[in-house]
């Protein structure tokens, strides 16, 4: 399973990769910086800590597999909503609806790194 949780990983953080890269040369392109927020976070969160996390799952196999797995699908719709409430604020969404996936996607990402810690601190692994 630890391996299923590392492609998936690594393919969402290519997604974002992809995503990140683009927005920067749009606004390279454009001299718009509008979406620098957006932009620094999905390339940070989106791509460098999915990443991150994929090679963990591919290096180490923690002996919970329902803690890994909520740790994966957290960490994935917590990097959807933080940086999706990002775009939203760009795009003049109004404040209460950006505000909830904003805020939500901010807490589910905080817990999904919250559950990697306890992982990679407490939890024995096999190797």
């Amino acid at each position: 399973m630890h391996k299923k949780h590392s492609m998936l990983l690594l393919r969402t953080a290519a997604i974002f990769g992809a995503i990140g890269a683009g927005i920067g040369g749009h606004m390279a392109g454009s001299y718009d910086y509008n979406f620098r927020a957006a932009h620094a976070h999905i390339l940070v969160v989106g791509w460098l800590s999915l990443f991150a996390w994929a090679v963990y799952y591919r290096i180490f196999k923690p002996v919970s597999v329902k803690v890994a797995t909520v740790h994966v699908y957290t960490a994935i719709i917590g990097t959807i909503g933080l940086t999706s409430g990002f775009i939203l604020e760009i795009f003049n969404v109004p404040q209460p609806f950006y505000f909830i996936v904003y805020i939500g996607g901010g807490v589910t990402l905080l817990l999904s790194f919250i559950l990697f810690a306890y992982m990679a601190l407490f939890m024995k692994h096999e190797d």
